[in-house]
């Protein structure tokens, strides 16, 4: 199905079954009820983590470095059976109900590895819960001073201080962007370097020099465009030169090609199975009721900032005229005033009140009917891991 674009089961009904029947060497394919009755009974058996595991260990074996990609995909809910935290989708650049997946995906974009977020887990969370399990399957290298792997990520993880942790805890390298970059180099310093991306060749203008984050010295390394423009690239890897660094950095879009090709070609955010299963109760997450008294504040000091504004307004310029004039002026600003003292209690009150309240609370304290929960998850690692084996083929073919 999956390699003749049959996005799910119910689109089996507009092809004919003998056709498709002679691909598997059948008088006709089974019909879509049977179809689903076979995935339950796969899915059923909770087999879906040793798959994964397999695959895994098979294809880092062939891989010839130890670079790994890991970026977040959200996969929007739009139902009404599970209670899922809101996220923001930056593709509809919108905060929606979902599921967050974390992928780790090879240099060339082909995916390795799957990790389910429960709840709203960061990028930094996830990786950390990522890095043991690929420590475990992996045979680390033996030279000292290198690293065990190294991963690439965007700048949702940046956080120079973790990145010092990874190193010296895990051995573990990273690559990033670098954010929040002021100064600009001097254009004299980059120099060209002829280096190979995708088995193509091209010429970029390199430099490389330390730098000092919060007491750690890192390499950076930039690109200077033909605009002007100087991309930074911050690493911990020791011994990658710098054309290398830069090849990595760059590879990482591949990812992001891999996300939409499989969107637009296997109904990648489908969901395959309808039902939901408990998260861990213990774990803690903003507490709902401190945000919301925390956003009724903000507004109020909005509404009493533009109230003091038109005051301030009304009274600019008025100081030169008499007294009666002036007093005129105040009498109209009266209303404004008592408003402002209105706003004024107002927020006390909600300070007060937001006192009460902790900031976070654990899964168990929230109200039953608005409890957060989680979609079945074996049938979608059982697809997942399809989808997976599947673009490796369109690629060797």
């Amino acid at each position: 199905m999956a390699l003749c674009r049959i996005k799910n089961p119910e689109q089996l009904k507009k092809h004919p079954p003998g056709e498709l029947g002679k691909l598997l060497g059948l008088d006709r394919i089974p019909e879509v009820g049977y179809f689903r009755t076979k995935i339950k009974q796969i899915t059923d058996q909770s087999k879906a983590d040793e798959l994964h595991t397999e695959l895994f260990r098979s294809w880092t074996e062939e891989m010839p470095e130890m670079f790994f990609y890991i970026d977040g995909h959200v996969r929007v809910y739009h139902g009404e059976t599970a209670n899922l935290p809101k996220r923001f989708v930056a593709r509809e650049k919108l905060c929606l109900s979902g599921t967050t997946e974390f992928w780790v995906n090879d240099q060339q974009g082909l995916p390795l590895m799957v990790v389910t977020g429960e709840l709203n887990e960061k990028l930094k969370t996830a990786i950390e819960e990522i890095i043991p399990k690929i420590q475990k399957e992996i045979t680390l290298p033996s030279k000292p001073g290198q690293p065990a792997f190294t991963i690439v990520v965007d700048r949702e993880a940046y956080e120079p201080a973790w990145f010092i942790k990874l190193w010296e805890q895990h051995r573990v390298a990273v690559i990033t962007y670098r954010k929040n970059v002021k100064d600009k180099w001097d254009s004299s310093l980059f120099y060209d370097v002829e280096t190979q991306i995708y088995n193509t060749n091209v010429t970029m203008q390199l430099c490389e020099m330390g730098t000092q984050l919060n007491g750690h010295w890192f390499r950076e390394i930039r690109k200077l465009s033909e605009n002007g423009h100087q991309t930074s690239i911050l690493t911990t890897h020791p011994g990658l030169s710098l054309p290398e660094t830069a090849v990595k950095m760059f590879s990482r879009w591949a990812q992001e090609n891999f996300f939409k090709y499989m969107i637009a070609d296997f109904d990648f955010d489908r969901m395959i199975e309808y039902g939901t299963e408990p998260v861990n109760q213990k774990r803690t997450i903003p507490n709902p009721r401190y945000k919301e008294i925390t956003y009724q504040i903000k507004k109020a000091r909005e509404k009493k900032a533009r109230l003091e504004a038109r005051i301030f307004q009304q009274m600019e310029g008025k100081t030169t005229m008499g007294n009666s004039a002036l007093e005129q002026v105040i009498l109209k600003s009266a209303e404004l005033i008592e408003t402002i003292n209105e706003y004024k209690q107002q927020i006390e009150a909600l300070l007060s009140k937001r006192k009460n309240q902790p900031s976070r609370i654990s899964i168990a304290e929230m109200p039953p009917q608005q409890r957060y929960n989680k979609l079945l998850q074996e049938s979608a690692y059982s697809c997942d891991f399809g989808h997976s084996v599947l673009p490796k083929a369109d690629t060797q073919s």
